[in-house]
């Protein structure tokens, strides 16, 4: 199975490394060409808790001349999806199944507009990854699980085939009858820890030590809920303390939310996937969601600071 991971940054990087790691055909496209030079000169060194290794994985910056792929993960940033697989339309051939594992709601119903709701399964997966240079990216797999399932009725042969290969990568997936409601679940994990990490800078491990922090993060998160419950969406997670304990299960310390790493960067973050999801879907249907509006509002400001100071930008 020829496999393209689009939008390796250190998300992607840990799950198409992973693949690679295990005797996948994989090839990982960032935009970035410090990236791509590096993981081609060097490989991709993969840190986690058994160590480091080093992985030999192609890297490309773009679609361009690779071919048809049987499988394309799209990992991209949410407001990048439509372009981004609009550049890669070059690997979609008559078998191509389009798998989305990005964060936030309504990656897939972009993705089935553009090549077919048949081709397109969607996902969640917990798995985290932190780059820490070009070429090396710590990978969060342990005991993280990825999910992933048919949008339509249709038998999940596909699904299955893909889980079999994750988990014989070591990626632990599962099959789900009801992958909307797994994208609901996930969403609840992003609410809980992204704005809050970002707004205050802090690592995983020091954010779980603010008491205060848990209070906000399990407030945003039933508001969420509340959303879900009034979307007809049936949530696993029957508790907002379920989505904090939930999202640093098995992470390192200095593991850092993506919203966190992306205003490190100096650019966007995916807020108005995910928390903003929030407001835009309580607002529509009556159900009140202030701290999730407090929370878009903070990452807003940050964002903007970053404009009006990019000296912040270059320090990070």
């Amino acid at each position: 199975m020829k496999i393209c991971v689009l939008g390796a940054g250190s998300l992607g990087c840990a799950i198409g490394g992973t693949l690679a790691k295990a005797g996948a055909d994989v090839t990982l496209i960032n935009r970035r060409p410090e990236y791509v030079d590096a993981i081609n000169r060097n490989g991709l060194t993969l840190r986690g808790a058994g160590g480091q290794q080093r992985v030999r994985v192609l890297a490309a910056t773009s679609a361009a001349g690779l071919g048809v792929m049987d499988l394309i993960i799209v990992l991209v940033k949410s407001f990048d999806t439509l372009a981004a697989m609009q550049g890669a339309m070059c690997l979609v051939g008559e078998h191509t199944v389009v798998l989305s594992l990005q964060n936030g709601l309504g990656h897939e119903d972009v993705l089935a507009d553009l090549v077919g709701a048949d081709r397109v399964l969607a996902g969640k997966t917990y798995v985290g990854g932190l780059l820490v240079t070009p070429g090396v990216v710590v990978a969060g797999t342990q005991g993280k699980e990825t999910l992933i399932g048919e949008l339509n009725s249709r038998t999940p042969d596909r699904a299955n085939a893909i889980a079999e290969l994750f988990n014989a990568a070591g990626l632990v997936t599962t099959v789900c009858t009801n992958i909307r409601a797994t994208i609901w679940d996930k969403l609840l994990i992003n609410v809980a820890t992204g704005a809050l990490s970002g707004i205050t800078g802090l690592p995983y491990g020091a954010l779980y030590q603010v008491p205060e922090v848990r209070a906000c993060a399990l407030a945003a998160v039933a508001e969420a809920m509340a959303v879900a419950r009034a979307s007809g969406i049936q949530l696993s997670i029957q508790e907002p303390h379920e989505a904090w304990d939930k999202a640093a299960a098995g992470l390192p310390f200095e593991f850092k939310a993506s919203m966190l790493q992306s205003l490190e960067k100096g650019s966007i973050t995916e807020v108005d996937y995910i928390n903003g999801a929030v407001v835009e879907r309580g607002a529509a249907l009556g159900v009140p969601t202030p701290v999730n509006a407090t929370l878009v509002a903070c990452i807003k400001g940050i964002e903007r600071g970053l404009q009006f100071h990019p000296q912040r930008k270059e320090a990070a």
